[in-house]
C-alpha cells in the first residue's frame, strides 16, 4: 500500500491506550484550559485521525508563514495550509501564559469537554502584515466575502504552538458511527478487501449522476480495485446540505448503482476551508494517508463563488516537484448528461456538443426545484437520491413556514 505522506508510518495523535488516556483526562482537569475555535478543534481531530501525518501538533508562526508562502514547512515538507491553534488575547489568562501544558476544550460539543492536551512551545502574536500574508497566500484573496478568509481572520491573533495528545474525536464518532473513519481504519479496510489501487473522491455535497459516473470513469481509467467516497463531516457554509442527508443519499446511490464491494464509504472530521487549489493539495495528502493511490480532482475543486479558475486546483499540482507526494491525481473535466449520446460524458471529450446538448442544472436551479417539490431529471440525479434530497428540502420549507 502507498506510504503515508512524509513518513513510513501513520502518526495518529489520538491516545489509544485507555490507561494513559485516563491519566491525561485527570491531568486536563487540573490544567488551565481554553475553548478553541472550531477550526482548531477540527485540526485536532485530523491530527488524532492520522490524516495530518507526519505533523505532531500545531504549527508555530514561522512554520505557518513558510507553509503559506512556499507550500512547505521550513524543513521542506510539502504542506499547503497552516495548521494552527489561534486564540484571542482575552483567552490568554496569566495561568495560560505561564503554563507549559494546557487543556483544549471542544467548542462543538455540549459542555465543552476536553478534546486534547497541548504542550505549549510558544505563544506568538500575528501582526497585521503577517495576517494579510497568511490569508492571501492560503486563500488567494483577502476579500471578506470569501467564507474561508472570514473564518481564518476572525479566530484571533495569538498562535499557540506545540505537540498535542488527543483524547477523543469530538462529535464525529458519535454522530456518524457508521461513516467517520480514521486514516488507519480506512487503510485496514483497504487491506482487508485486498485492494491495491484505490481512487478517492472528495465530496462536501450530495452526489448526482455526473459524480457517480465520474467515479466509475476514474476507476476504469486507472484500473482501480475500488473507490473511496470520502465525505467531509464538519462545518460548511450556510445553505450547504448537512452531512447526515448527504450520507444517506450517497449510501442509497452506492447500494443501487455500484457493483457490490467496489466502494468504501467513509467520512472525516474537518471543517471546509474553501481554499480551492491549496485545499486540493491538502485533500490529496488526506487520501494518501488513508491509503488511496489516486485522487479525483475535478472542476473548481474545493472552490467557492468565483474566487478560483475552473482548473486552478489541477494546475497547482504542476508546481509540486516530483517525490513531494506519492498519490497520483486523476484530472477530471466537467461531467454532464449528453442528450446526443444518452449518457454521462466529460465535456472536454466532445467538442461537437453545444451547451443545449447537455442536461446541466445550476446549483440554484436544483435547490429551487427541490424546495418546490419538483422531481429532478433522471439524467441529472438518480430518483432514489433525489427523493432523499426532496424530503430534506420539504422539511426545511415546513420549518420555515411554521
Amino acid at each position: 500500500m502507498i506510504e503515508p505522506h512524509g513518513s513510513k508510518e501513520l502518526n495518529p495523535l489520538y491516545v489509544d491506550d485507555a490507561a494513559r488516556r485516563s491519566e491525561l483526562e485527570a491531568e486536563a482537569e487540573r490544567l488551565p484550559s481554553v475553548l478553541v475555535s472550531s477550526a482548531a478543534a477540527a485540526n485536532a481531530v485530523m491530527l488524532a485521525s492520522g490524516y495530518f501525518t507526519p505533523l505532531a501538533g500545531y504549527m508555530n508562526l514561522r512554520e505557518a508563514l513558510s507553509v503559506a508562502e512556499n507550500m512547505a514547512t521550513p524543513d521542506g515538507l510539502l504542506w499547503p495550509v497552516p495548521v494552527l491553534n489561534v486564540l484571542r488575547d482575552s483567552q490568554l489568562t496569566p495561568e495560560v501564559r505561564r503554563s507549559r501544558r494546557i487543556a483544549l476544550r471542544d467548542p462543538n460539543v455540549e459542555g465543552h469537554p476536553v478534546l486534547a492536551v497541548q504542550e505549549v512551545r510558544a505563544i506568538e502574536q500575528i501582526s497585521d502584515e503577517q495576517m494579510e500574508a497568511l490569508v492571501r497566500d492560503t486563500f488567494g484573496t483577502t476579500q471578506p466575502e470569501h467564507p474561508g478568509v472570514t473564518t481564518f481572520s476572525s479566530a484571533g491573533r495569538s498562535v499557540v504552538s506545540g505537540p498535542i495528545q488527543v483524547l477523543n474525536y469530538s462529535y464525529f464518532s458519535e454522530e456518524f458511527p457508521d461513516t467517520f473513519r480514521t486514516a488507519g481504519q480506512i487503510r485496514d479496510e483497504i487491506a482487508e478487501r485486498g485492494w491495491r489501487k484505490v481512487v478517492a473522491f472528495q465530496t462536501r455535497n450530495p452526489m448526482h449522476r455526473a459524480h457517480e459516473e465520474l467515479c466509475k470513469m476514474a476507476r476504469d481509467a486507472v484500473g482501480a480495485d475500488g473507490v473511496l467516497i470520502h465525505m467531509l463531516l464538519g462545518r460548511l457554509k450556510p445553505g450547504d446540505v448537512p452531512a447526515q442527508v448527504r450520507d444517506a443519499a450517497i449510501r442509497k446511490m452506492v447500494e443501487l448503482y455500484f457493483p457490490a464491494n467496489t466502494v468504501l464509504i467513509a467520512g472525516y472530521g474537518f471543517d471546509m476551508l474553501y481554499a480551492g487549489p491549496r485545499e486540493a493539495v491538502l485533500h490529496a495528502i488526506f487520501r494518501q494517508n488513508a491509503g488511496a493511490s489516486h485522487l479525483i480532482v475535478g472542476r473548481d475543486h474545493a472552490g467557492v463563488g468565483n474566487f478560483y479558475g475552473p482548473f486552478d486546483a489541477q494546475a497547482i499540482f504542476d508546481t509540486i516537484h516530483n517525490g513531494a507526494m506519492k498519490i497520483e491525481i486523476f484530472r477530471a473535466d466537467h461531467t454532464a448528461w449528453s442528450r446526443k449520446l444518452n449518457r454521462v460524458v466529460m465535456m472536454r471529450d466532445h467538442a461537437d456538443h453545444r451547451p443545449e446538448d447537455y442536461v446541466n442544472l445550476s446549483g440554484t436551479k436544483v435547490r429551487e426545484m427541490l424546495q418546490a417539490g419538483q422531481p429532478l431529471p433522471e439524467e441529472f440525479a438518480r430518483p432514489e437520491v433525489a427523493a432523499i434530497l426532496m424530503e430534506f428540502y420539504r422539511q426545511q420549507t415546513t420549518m420555515v413556514s411554521i
